[in-house]
């Protein structure tokens, strides 16, 4: 199976500090939002938006919490191979607040639809955005588009893109496969 390099280590950086500056610009001192990391791979990236926002804007009591969708999805009782789910981290009130949804790669749209059902076990947030590092842009099934997005990736026919993190993969980079 052969790869294209989409992103290089740099290039993802340059895009995450990027993407933290464009939720600065829009939610100055996170007091009333939240960051939701989509686990598992949303994860990675809420976690460094997260830090960039602290470390190189001094952004103060950013809440973070990660939500697990996988028995929200419209598609999780028809695969194969067995679910694994991951673990839910919300200790805060999501009611009346921002939510920022963070995930690596919008594809389908179907994941947003499940985390969209997923957060209202926590409350009634005022506005929901999305943020993705990657954009599938003709891949959808439904009518979600990202409202900060690091890049626009058109893979056709069976392509994939791979996105690997330092922390889980051993480097960052996103691949088109």
């Amino acid at each position: 199976m052969s790869q294209k390099i989409l992103l290089t280590s740099r290039e993802v950086n340059i895009i995450l500090h990027r993407l933290a500056c464009q939720l600065l610009e829009n939610h100055l001192d996170f007091k009333d939002t939240i960051l939701i990391g989509l686990q598992p791979r949303g994860r990675f990236l809420a976690e460094r938006i997260k830090e960039i926002l602290e470390q190189h804007y001094s952004v103060q009591d950013i809440k973070l919490g990660f939500l697990d969708i996988t028995f929200f999805r419209d598609d999780f009782r028809r695969s194969e191979k067995p679910l694994e789910a991951n673990k839910t981290q919300i200790d805060f009130l999501v009611e009346g607040k921002k939510v920022v949804f963070i995930d690596d790669v919008l594809y389908t749209g179907r994941s947003i639809r499940a985390a969209l059902t997923a957060i209202q076990s926590f409350g009634r947030p005022s506005q929901i955005e999305l943020l993705v590092l990657i954009d599938r842009r003709f891949s959808r099934h439904l009518p979600i588009q990202p409202d900060y997005r690091g890049r626009q990736v058109d893979a056709i026919n069976d392509e994939k893109v791979k996105v690997s993190w330092k922390e889980n993969d051993g480097e960052d980079s996103v691949y088109l496969i």
